[in-house]
């Protein structure tokens, strides 16, 4: 837990002043469930409540109460008798949410289409040329956080917003297996072109075509998760 240890240190004095524990638990969360999404913590990683509480300057209650919530959005896992682990699901359970991605995530993408903002597609417009900065550069880490920024924005435009937190949950759920050393470059630059793909369909305010497009990318999505837990 190298960089999360490095990230953590920077934040220690500000979360060790009197801060109210609702809002430690909630820094926790975040801390947390990003050192998932971006491999910091791998699958099957144990991880200790003290340790966490230790490295993240941060009380044990609220640590504990953010990987209950963690562990409820299936982000982590119980063993019983052993430990909290970063969750590490089997090739069928990762097909079956990328099953349930696809019949949210095309939606979401129509919704936004239907009317979107300004302000949305530039964002995701700027989000998607660093996604594609990161991918030239074959920086993964980078592109990771550029992919998920750009999936925060898309549901945080969409005017369900109880869709677009299922989604979400789906989505941080395989975000750690969808991007890691066995992605090829050629992946990560065909995966920036679905990525556009929505962005020009929303943009033009398309709806169809934008569902057309995320389906698409979320199929091509499946096929290269496949290929990569079947070989490993």
């Amino acid at each position: 837990m190298g960089n999360l240890e490095r990230n953590s240190a920077r934040q220690k004095d500000l979360t060790r002043s009197k801060t109210p524990r609702r809002r430690l638990r909630d820094t926790a969360y975040e801390r947390l469930k990003d050192a998932i999404r971006h491999q910091e913590l791998q699958p099957g990683q144990p991880l200790s409540e003290t340790y966490l509480s230790e490295i993240l300057g941060i009380s044990r209650t609220p640590v504990r109460e953010a990987l209950q919530q963690l562990t409820q959005e299936g982000l982590l896992q119980v063993i019983p008798g052993r430990a909290v682990t970063v969750a590490a699901p089997s090739i069928q359970g990762v097909l079956n949410l990328i099953h349930v991605r696809s019949l949210l995530e095309p939606e979401v993408a129509r919704l936004v289409a239907e009317s979107p903002a300004p302000e949305v597609v530039d964002s995701l417009r700027n989000t998607l040329a660093k996604m594609q900065q990161a991918a030239e550069q074959g920086d993964r880490a980078a592109w990771s956080r550029a992919d998920a920024e750009w999936h925060e924005t898309l549901a945080q435009a969409c005017p369900n917003t109880l869709l677009a937190e299922l989604s979400l949950q789906m989505r941080n759920r395989t975000h750690g297996l969808s991007v890691d050393s066995q992605t090829t470059q050629a992946r990560i630059l065909d995966c920036t072109a679905e990525h556009r793909q929505v962005v020009d369909a929303i943009a033009g305010q398309e709806p169809q075509v934008a569902e057309q497009a995320m389906r698409g990318h979320i199929d091509k999505l499946r096929e290269s998760m496949f290929r990569r837990l079947t070989r490993s």
